[in-house]
């Protein structure tokens, strides 16, 4: 029987419980396979600092170092929570900056998928829905502003300043150009390269490795929109994209506004890959306002639950069983209360409802 060792880092807020709903997919799909799943918990996050005094600590890297991957909740507090903490230990600099450095996963996949049947969940109208919304953001990860230099301080003139550096070089934007590109030759051949090389240097660079790059795949057809008009173009005419590729924070600011389209983060998963050791995550936050409440959406984590098994596992067909589930619950007129809109005929229900139900359609999908 094949085993894989798995380290679930359940997170903060809302984690937990969108965790529990994924072991149980990760239990039906072990049995429907007979493979074993070696689960194990790590602590990660605000709840580890209060709990270990370090948000990443040295057990869950030894955890996470033996895992043959990684899933992740979300991590983070209330602003006014977080103040509770310092500053370098706050989740995303104690925790989430480290695990993308410590496994370099530099390639980060969000696919941002609404059918025309769901089109309702939307804010956007039909029309602009048409068949439906189906591309993928493609963020370089560990580079670009979030990883560039750093210095706060006092000047000359006795005022608080901070300087931060937005750094790439040629190899970081060439092997998230080469995942772009591969990516786009395996779905429709088009890919949109955004940037703001009006104004950044930095994009000028990413643009000059990305022609290079590109001359490698001269049958894909590379789109060239500068961020902001990209930005537009989400809602606007999202049908006219199929796989964008980003530097980081272009990517972080536009894949949310991509699950606003959608209607909720809830519907965003994605997977963080690196050279050897890849971990899945929701693209949201930890909603700590609902913690407890057993009223979170826990899609984008079994979501990232499918990534894990086709992208990490080779069970690609198992992933795409998966995805069909959930989608058959939401086809029912389930909805969960992210989705809910007021007037419509749709049955909402909690966060372990929605697991069970996933479980109850994965069960009777053919292997």
């Amino acid at each position: 029987m094949t085993a894989y060792k798995i380290a679930l880092l359940d997170g903060d807020g809302i984690g937990p419980e969108i965790m529990t709903e994924a072991v149980k997919i990760l239990d039906l799909v072990a049995a429907r396979n007979n493979i074993e799943f070696d689960l194990r918990h790590g602590a990660f996050g605000a709840n580890a600092y209060f709990a270990h005094g370090h948000a990443f600590p040295d057990a869950t890297k030894e955890l996470c170092d033996e895992a043959d991957a990684i899933l992740k909740g979300p991590i983070g507090l209330s602003h006014e929570a977080s103040r509770k903490i310092p500053v370098d230990m706050q989740p995303e600099r104690g925790a989430l900056l480290p695990l993308r450095r410590r496994y370099n996963t530099f390639a980060n996949f969000r696919p941002v998928y609404l059918p025309k049947g769901l089109a309702h969940f939307s804010p956007l109208k039909p029309e602009i829905i048409g068949d439906g919304i189906d591309f993928i953001i493609i963020r370089e990860l560990v580079g670009g502003l979030y990883f560039g230099k750093k210095e706060t301080g006092i000047n000359a003139q006795g005022r608080r300043f901070v300087s931060e550096s937005l750094e790439y070089d040629e190899d970081q934007i060439a092997r998230i150009a080469r995942v772009a590109f591969d990516t786009a030759k395996k779905r429709k051949g088009l890919l949109h390269n955004i940037h703001k090389s009006n104004v950044l240097k930095s994009s000028v660079l990413w643009n000059e490795v990305m022609v290079e790059v590109g001359q490698d795949y001269p049958d894909i057809e590379v789109v060239n929109i500068l961020v902001d008009a990209a930005a537009t173009y989400l809602c606007l005419n999202p049908g006219q994209f199929d796989v964008m590729v980003m530097e980081n924070m272009f990517g972080d600011i536009l894949s949310d506004q991509a699950g606003g389209i959608l209607g909720s983060l809830g519907l965003m998963p994605s997977a963080c890959i690196g050279p050897d050791k890849a971990y899945y995550e929701p693209s949201h936050g930890s909603a700590p306002d609902i913690a407890g409440e057993n009223v979170a959406n826990p899609y984008s984590m079994i979501g990232s639950v499918a990534m894990m098994l086709e992208m990490s596992l080779g069970l690609e067909a198992e992933a795409q069983n998966v995805w069909h589930a959930m989608q058959n619950v939401f086809t029912q007129g389930y909805t969960t209360a992210d989705l809910t809109k007021p007037g419509t005929q749709s049955k909402m229900i909690n966060t372990d409802a929605f697991g069970d139900l996933v479980v109850e359609e994965l069960a009777k999908t053919p292997i």
